[in-house]
């Protein structure tokens, strides 16, 4: 039982420091979006072009974000044009299109919404290395959980292939 406290004890303090964590990373994390020149909508449909590995395709995206293919084929359109994805036809199928990140666009989403503010170098410079290595051997724990996850969720049908 003393195992099974301690355990709720810990996820409670996580659950408190990553909320304040990310309160004070908001300033940090909004200073890229507000000077993007992206809309919302090619953000988070570049997001999930990026993270979807074997090519995202317009059906599905059209789908996922609940628009029709016309308005997804502008939309796409335009991210091709700025130089963040990029179409081929599918080597199964012929009469299908994928659409790929490119760099610049994995590039994008990186800086936009996958930055880490409070794991920058100025933060980290004020810590231990015994803290550090700690940080470390955390962040190592949570990858693993979240490629497992990622891992389960690959093995059920995927709507934007």
């Amino acid at each position: 039982m003393a195992e099974s406290d301690d355990r709720d004890a810990a996820q409670k303090s996580i659950d408190s420091l990553a909320i304040a964590i990310t309160i004070r990373s908001i300033p940090r994390i909004l200073q890229p979006l507000l000077t993007t020149d992206l809309t919302i909508q090619q953000l988070k449909v570049l997001s999930v072009v990026v993270t979807t590995e074997s090519g995202a395709t317009g059906v599905g995206l059209a789908e996922t974000f609940g628009v029709s293919m016309a308005s997804m084929s502008k939309l796409v359109d335009r991210l091709a044009a700025a130089g963040l994805v990029a179409r081929s036809t599918d080597t199964e199928d012929q009469r299908v299109r994928r659409i790929f990140a490119t760099d610049l666009g994995r590039s994008v989403v990186r800086e936009l919404m996958a930055a880490r503010p409070e794991l920058g170098g100025e933060v980290l410079a004020g810590l231990t290395i015994e803290e550090l290595r700690a940080l470390e051997t955390g962040l190592r724990a949570l990858d693993r959980e979240l490629r497992e996850a990622k891992n389960q969720e690959n093995a059920s049908p995927n709507a934007l292939g």
